[in-house]
């Protein structure tokens, strides 16, 4: 067989992938040896000439997102929200694979990866043809990937159909391969795009509620409310005290800024309140720590919700304005209610004295701070059903604004 070295004749490498051949294909990491994805017999060929193992499945790749609703299904918004953001680029995202797709490119599997590759030639290959593409990296199984068009003659001249010719591959790193059809998601490989940035897109395209307000004016109820509406509910003390118990990186920064702060890997709140709350440097210094780690946390069970397909969430923490969170806020809640009904709230929760409930309760900001720096205000000075139908209303309104 003669190899054909194309540059420029893309209606040619249509033809060859249309009637069953196999091309080598240009994309921003490594050339693929290309073959139509709903052709068994050319993927066979493909699995043959890679000496590929027929246990692995193979990723298709395709123009642009509107492939999820040819090739995919039960596909999660954010799918949809890594492709407008990584697409065309160098991430594989992994769905449940609609029927049509042979079997062998799953491999025995329900799920098959998408891919569309950043490429001038390739986009137009996949336009003329008007197929998808299963195309693994074109090297024989267990040799370097490929990144120039010599390096694939070297390995397939003579067994292969075709090569596209584009020059060096700019990144020379496969792509990130991302696993959707599960939760929470997967990262099955990282390549050229970091895992890091995959997290950051997803979390970020959650609209993000605050609800903030002093102690006792009945924020977990509106929280509560947010997530009977859908969204996401997400406490900030609980995200706080589950770090305290699991996250050995902050406890080994807290330890070290405040020695003897962690004992046995457990740390003694009462050892570190008793140094912190009399001294605001030394209480800057250790929220400087912790609201790293609980803003990451944050950001994880964020990402985690917008795979799924969440679009919404909501967070309650008295300590928001003012604090790097607030930045991430699409909306904010202030809560606020009379004060004796707050001392009345908290005697009754933590069975304290009406005294230490009032002196914390006057240690805060007054309800005039959040009223003046939040979006949104809703007053817990009725009935409880009154309350919980103001909530109701509220939450509503945001997600219908959306």
């Amino acid at each position: 067989m003669k190899t054909e070295r194309i540059t420029d004749d893309i209606a040619r490498a249509a033809e060859i992938i249309k009637r069953g051949g196999l091309a080598a294909v240009p994309t921003e990491t490594v050339y693929g040896l290309a073959g139509n994805g709903l052709d068994a017999a050319a993927v066979e060929r493909i699995y043959e000439v890679k000496g590929r193992p027929a246990w692995k499945p193979l990723s298709l790749m395709v123009p642009g997102p509107e492939a999820f609703e040819k090739y995919g299904r039960d596909v999660t918004r954010g799918a949809y929200v890594l492709a407008e953001r990584f697409w065309p680029g160098p991430l594989t995202i992994v769905v449940e694979a609609a029927d049509g797709i042979p079997d062998i490119v799953l491999a025995g599997g329900h799920t098959v990866g998408l891919r569309c590759p950043d490429s001038e030639k390739t986009q137009a290959l996949l336009r003329a043809c008007g197929l998808p593409l299963a195309a693994p990296s074109a090297n024989p199984s267990g040799q370097p990937s490929p990144k120039t068009a010599e390096q694939v003659a070297a390995y397939f001249d003579g067994a292969i159909d075709a090569i596209i010719d584009s020059g060096p591959c700019t990144l020379g790193t496969e792509s990130t391969i991302v696993d959707l059809s599960v939760s929470p998601y997967r990262v099955l490989r990282q390549g050229a795009l970091p895992a890091g940035e995959i997290r950051r897109v997803l979390a970020q395209s959650v609209y993000l509620v605050g609800i903030t307000g002093g102690t006792g004016t009945g924020k977990t109820t509106a929280l509560r409310s947010a997530e009977a509406q859908g969204m996401l509910a997400i406490d900030a003390d609980v995200v706080y005290h589950d770090l305290c118990e699991s996250c050995t990186p902050m406890l080994e920064e807290i330890d070290a800024r405040f020695p003897g702060a962690v004992e046995g890997g457990m740390l003694q709140r009462k050892k570190l309140g008793a140094v912190v709350f009399s001294d605001p440097a030394a209480l800057a210094d250790l929220s400087g720590i912790t609201y790293r780690y609980v803003v990451d946390a944050i950001d994880g069970l964020l990402a985690r919700h917008a795979a799924a397909g969440g679009t919404a969430a909501a967070i309650d923490a008295i300590n928001l304005i003012g604090t790097p969170l607030e930045k991430r806020l699409n909306a904010t809640v202030a809560v606020t209610a009379p004060e004796q009904e707050r001392i009345a709230r908290l005697v009754a929760r933590e069975g304290i004295s009406e005294e230490y409930a009032r002196l914390r309760i006057q240690a805060q900001k007054p309800d005039s701070f959040y009223e003046q720096n939040c979006t949104h205000i809703v007053r817990n000075d009725g009935s409880r059903e009154e309350y919980r139908r103001a909530c109701d209303k509220l939450f509503h309104d945001i997600l219908e604004a959306i």
